[in-house]
């Protein structure tokens, strides 16, 4: 019969254990910046750092106020959309020749795909266990071209922006109304023509200006139907004049509300 078999050790919950070790973290004396205990050194050290980055994105978010726009128009094409900062590198890459148009494919997905995998089978491709980057050249150097390239193209980016007319196009503006008979001849005029896929069903602007209170003369409007300004192109108006005429009057006579 051996020793110690059959028997069994009930436990007292009256009697404290002697031989219960404290919570006390290993001695990693011996590896002198190599390592650390996990708990509490390294992660009190993550709290601390992430703390901080925490109250810094709360202050800027409380300083700053969200920078809103209009309300968004699927049918304007003139207005130029721009993403947040942390994507203005693949936007300004999805500009260039050989990843636009027919090659987009390569822009959004195979170029992004192939860094992206790179960053990923960098820690497979270099197992050293030094943490000091001259000593590791492959992760150092894939992390440089990363943030050479995100840094290059985000540059680029809000360089070539027109910063000034996407203001102007997203602007919040106080929104004009104006009482009309929808059932006049000019308005029946304006309705039939190109006129109102720019301008709106109430004047109100879209692609074009607003009609409202222009402050024109009805010959005003008439020279520019026919000779265009600004961003509207001459020869847009495809009817007789005497509509033309009945419409520059209707326009003239488009007065907000007060």
């Amino acid at each position: 019969m051996q020793r110690g078999k059959g028997m069994k050790f009930v436990g007292d919950s009256r009697i404290k254990a002697t031989n219960k070790m404290p919570n006390v973290p290993k001695d990693y004396s011996e590896y002198p910046g190599k390592t650390e205990a996990f708990w509490p050194n390294f992660l009190l050290k993550e709290w601390m750092v992430g703390a901080v980055f925490l109250i810094g994105y709360l202050i800027l978010t409380v300083s700053e106020a969200a920078p809103l726009e209009r309300q968004a128009d699927p049918t304007d094409t003139t207005y130029i959309p721009v993403p947040d900062w942390y994507f203005l590198s693949m936007y300004q890459l999805l500009k260039y020749e050989f990843a636009s148009g027919p090659w987009n494919i390569v822009g959004a997905l195979i170029m992004p795909g192939i860094a992206m995998g790179a960053l990923m089978l960098v820690p497979f491709m270099d197992t050293s266990k030094e943490r000091k980057p001259f000593k590791r050249p492959l992760p150092t150097a894939f992390m440089l071209l990363a943030f050479a390239a995100m840094f290059y193209l985000t540059w680029e980016s809000v360089k070539n922006h027109d910063w000034e007319k996407a203001a102007k196009q997203g602007a919040i503006v106080e929104k004009v109304e104006v009482e009309f008979d929808t059932e006049s001849e000019g308005y029946q005029i304006y309705a039939g023509s190109s006129c109102i896929g720019c301008h709106g069903n109430a004047f109100e602007g879209g692609l074009g200006l607003t009609l409202i209170d222009t402050g024109l003369t009805a010959a005003e409007i008439e020279e520019i139907a026919h000779n265009g300004r600004g961003d509207m192109g001459p020869g847009l108006w495809k009817g007789t004049d005497e509509d033309l005429k009945v419409l520059a009057e209707f326009i003239e006579g488009l007065k907000s509300k007060e």
